[in-house]
């Protein structure tokens, strides 16, 4: 008998072990920590998630690049990062944010509503790891210090912040003449704020957490052009997580596009109007 229950209970200590190895642990990228807009849908998600059979922990970080760098690591098995930052895992959805790949709203949530479908689903998966999840960060403006500083002519000479890992933001930044100030998502904005950089690239979704208002001083303005739309990649380690757990996860991120669309509105619309500035066709 005695030894019967010494097996029930390591048998039950086992299970115990197993269950709680199945938490999946996804690591989030926010601007604001813990406080943030992402964070927050993601808490949603979180719960959704149940009814996917998986039991997920958050644990956010205001360092994107470190975040990365755990999920290679295997620290993370699911992580949410800006598209740009989740190229390096599946190149298919970080074209999206690349310059001129989507060139307005309208086109934007045709495109992110089109990748939950289960058509596309095989593009999702790259190796060892899948987008279960795009979401939009909204359009991407130049702000600049000066607003004298409003065609492409008038940028030649100027310092712009690239992001240090997209080759494409450099290229373009010396085609007109300027420099190019290596940064991350972590950093830009302090650049620009402490004038280390002349002109950054934004969404209007980072104007509030970054103090954006400080880098244009009273000079400054945010050109009212989208140059690129923004996105977040939701990434998972597919073998960490139950069967099907994917296409359900994209499904319900595209069920949240209009209230995240709703939200980046009011983003925009919150920004005091003095800081636009419009700027001819012909530029």
């Amino acid at each position: 008998m005695q030894f019967s229950k010494t097996l029930l209970l390591a048998m039950g200590l086992t299970t115990v072990s197993f269950a709680a190895e199945a938490k999946q642990t996804v690591c989030v990228f926010d601007f604001v920590g813990k406080n943030g807009d992402v964070y927050a849908l993601m808490k949603d998600y979180q719960l959704a998630a149940k009814n996917w059979g998986a039991d997920i922990e958050l644990k956010v970080n205001q360092n994107e690049a470190v975040i990365a760098e755990d999920f290679k690591a295997g620290k993370c098995d699911g992580i949410s990062v800006s598209g740009m930052r989740g190229r390096q895992f599946n190149s298919f959805t970080g074209s999206l944010d690349a310059i001129g790949a989507i060139p307005d709203l309208k086109l934007a949530v045709k495109v992110m509503q089109g990748l939950a479908s289960p058509t596309f689903s095989k593009y999702m998966v790259n190796g060892r790891y899948e987008v279960v999840g795009v979401i939009p960060v909204g359009d991407a403006y130049l702000l600049v210090n000066d607003r004298s500083i409003n065609t492409v002519a008038k940028a030649a000479g100027k310092k712009i912040a690239v992001l240090d890992y997209d080759e494409a933001q450099k290229i373009m930044v010396q085609q007109v003449g300027a420099q190019a100030v290596s940064a991350d998502v972590t950093n830009f904005g302090a650049k620009f704020n402490n004038h280390q950089v002349d002109i950054i690239g934004a969404p209007a979704a980072a104007f509030k957490p970054l103090e954006l208002q400080k880098g244009l001083g009273t000079k400054g303005a945010i050109v009212n052009y989208p140059i690129l739309q923004v996105t977040g990649n939701i990434i998972i380690r597919p073998d960490k997580f139950p069967a099907g757990f994917g296409q359900k996860s994209r499904e319900w991120v595209s069920g949240q596009l209009p209230r995240a669309f709703t939200i980046l509105g009011k983003m925009k619309a919150d920004i005091p109007q003095k800081y636009w500035m419009d700027v001819p066709a012909a530029d």
